[in-house]
């Protein structure tokens, strides 16, 4: 896994706008965990990645490399998904909006 893993992971702290801190306090973990992630000195265990999937709003594909930043339908579902009981009621509004407000 190493490095690569580690850049999708900063990546995605950098696109959600949060620290290392404050992913590490989400699951559970020290700061250093998650620098040691994203610098490829250690890789995490299955369940963790799916921890960090779910806190950055992403897929444990994504992290692994298994798929890149598109998505197709069933992603996106799964997606929304798993993270809905964690949007706030504008994220909800926005997401309702994207789907199907004229472009």
């Amino acid at each position: 896994m190493g490095k690569e893993l580690g850049q999708r992971i900063l990546r995605a702290i950098k696109k959600r706008g949060i620290s290392q801190k404050e992913l590490a306090a989400t699951i559970g973990v020290t700061e250093a965990v998650i620098s040691r992630y994203i610098s490829g000195e250690r890789d995490p265990k299955p369940e963790m990645i799916a921890n960090i999937a779910t806190a950055l709003h992403i897929t444990s594909d994504y992290i692994l490399g298994i798929e890149n930043d598109e998505f197709n339908h069933p992603r996106i579902c799964r997606l929304i998904a798993r993270n809905a009981s964690e949007m706030s009621e504008q994220e909800k509004k926005e997401l309702i909006n994207a789907l199907f407000g004229e472009e």
